[in-house]
């Protein structure tokens, strides 16, 4: 593998230039993870292309060869998604960065799949117009990665997530050729099964967005309750009230102590939990509505209400949301997140149980959520350098996945399965869906090669050996399927 790995690279340097070609074992390294760290695997080979015919020429060469090849953006996923292969080829599109267009008359925006979230919604601001999706990370994220994922954001209860506001991609197929998917293509909705594909059935190379009018008047406030069940009862209440909010946001005691610590956002001390509820729209009706948000929030037994009274006090409420995450670094060594999802309904009932497999387990949890949608964010924290405490970890991460599921939940809600996820797709899905949405996999990329071994827990219709079905398909014996 090491002689077609560097007969590989000579050719991707006649593509790319020696320049935007990494082998050497050090600089390697650099790309063995992304956001989740606890899956590591450093890349036989990494390429930077800036065009989309360059990765398009990297894609038949990997082809050719027969080597696996992994897309990156950013590298700020959570689920293991970009891990690449050490025999394969990571193709890295952090180089193409350009806007290409802002079109106010049509409310969209052009950009290569590198540009990062949050300067779509800069360059378009001046217009009145932004990039809704808002994941945490939306100041390092980029576009192609948010595609890959579906990512959501804070402000996804009301906005929804990347999959609403995706016109068209330019992808890469995995045999090589250049397309244009469209929400106006007839038949079909090519889009949007590729949207959320996990980087599985193609590259980005330029995405056509949605843009969004700002909004007349935002208006944000913060919560605070002596225990995270009243902030949930909040939630319900607010939600039961026909009130929707931009977002609504949680943190628990642990998170909130974690956010002071790492960017001293100044929440209310002593609180068991904070909630973060922001309404935007045309006054009178924000008005009318947060003074309803806020007579709730003092039923359920809301302690303090902090109401942002300009822009600078808007951030620092969101500072320690935003920073929750990358501000657990303060209170422990590592962690593992999640992202199941849970009906709201379900908040107070899964709380406490995650709290009680905290205090059986001894593993601390710290929890931090978009509270609107029931997408839950429990960071599994433990200290790496103690011997199994990454195991204790890892079962009490996936308890809380298996309570959302009992609860009619999901394993994800935005982070995506990668491989972090896999093994949970068969407590989720039956053979018959899983088989369904592989042979939906290897209609685009029969050999295989398409970042291989994430999402699905066993490869099973592609030709490759590992799975549990012994005999063909049930739709394939009937011939109603093909299997390439």
């Amino acid at each position: 593998m090491a002689d077609t790995l560097r007969a590989l690279a000579e050719r991707c340097i006649r593509v790319l230039g020696p320049e935007s070609v990494i082998t050497d074992p050090v600089r390697l390294r650099t790309y063995d993870c992304d956001g989740l760290t606890s899956h590591r695997a450093s890349p036989g080979l990494v390429v930077l292309p800036e065009t989309a015919e360059q990765i398009a020429a990297i894609v038949r060469a990997c082809i050719e060869a027969g080597v696996p090849y992994v897309a990156r953006g950013s590298g700020t996923g959570l689920s293991g998604g970009a891990l690449p292969r050490t025999d394969g080829v990571l193709i890295v599109t952090a180089r193409m960065r350009r806007i290409l267009d802002i079109d106010v008359a049509n409310q969209r925006a052009v950009v290569e799949p590198g540009v990062i979230n949050l300067d779509v919604t800069r360059a378009a601001r001046p217009h009145g117009y932004y990039f809704a999706p808002d994941p945490s990370s939306q100041q390092v994220c980029s576009v192609g990665g948010n595609v890959a994922e579906n990512s959501g954001g804070a402000h996804c209860l009301k906005y929804g997530f990347t999959a609403h506001h995706i016109l068209a991609s330019e992808i890469v197929t995995p045999d090589g050729e250049v397309v244009e998917l469209s929400r106006d293509d007839p038949g079909f909705d090519l889009l949007g099964v590729f949207v959320g594909s996990e980087g599985t059935l193609g590259i980005t190379t330029k995405v056509t967005v949605r843009l969004t009018r700002l909004p007349q008047t935002v208006q944000t406030l913060l919560a605070a309750f002596d225990t995270i069940e009243q902030g949930g009862e909040a939630v319900s209440a607010i939600i039961a009230a026909g009130v929707v909010p931009a977002a609504i946001e949680m943190m628990d005691a642990l998170s909130i102590k974690a956010a002071e610590a790492a960017v001293a956002c100044g929440y209310p001390e002593g609180a068991g939990a904070v909630l973060v509820v922001e309404l935007d729209g045309p006054e009178a009706t924000v008005a009318h509505q947060f003074a309803e948000v806020g007579r709730l929030c003092r039923e359920a037994g809301a302690f303090e209400i902090r109401v942002a009274a300009d822009d600078t006090e808007r951030a620092l409420i969101w500072k320690g949301r935003k920073s929750a995450f990358a501000a657990m670094g303060r209170i422990s060594p590592a962690y593992i997140v999640q992202d199941g999802v849970i009906p709201r309904t379900a908040l107070g009932e899964v709380l406490g149980r995650i709290d009680a497999l905290s205090r059986e387990s001894g593993v601390r949890v710290a929890n931090v959520f978009h509270a609107g949608d029931g997408n839950l964010h429990p960071l599994v924290l433990f200290d790496d350098a103690v011997p199994g405490a990454q195991e204790r970890a890892e079962k009490v991460s996936g308890a809380i996945l298996d309570l959302c599921i009992e609860q009619g939940g999901s394993i994800t809600g935005e982070h995506g399965v990668g491989v972090d996820k896999a093994r949970y797709m068969l407590r989720m899905f039956s053979d018959d869906d899983l088989d369904t949405m592989q042979m939906v996999r290897c209609g685009f990329d029969p050999a295989g090669l398409c970042n291989p071994g994430k999402v699905f827990p066993t490869p099973r219709l592609c030709g490759e050996v590992p799975g549990v079905r012994k005999g063909p398909h049930p739709l394939v014996a009937e011939g109603k399927a093909d299997l390439f």
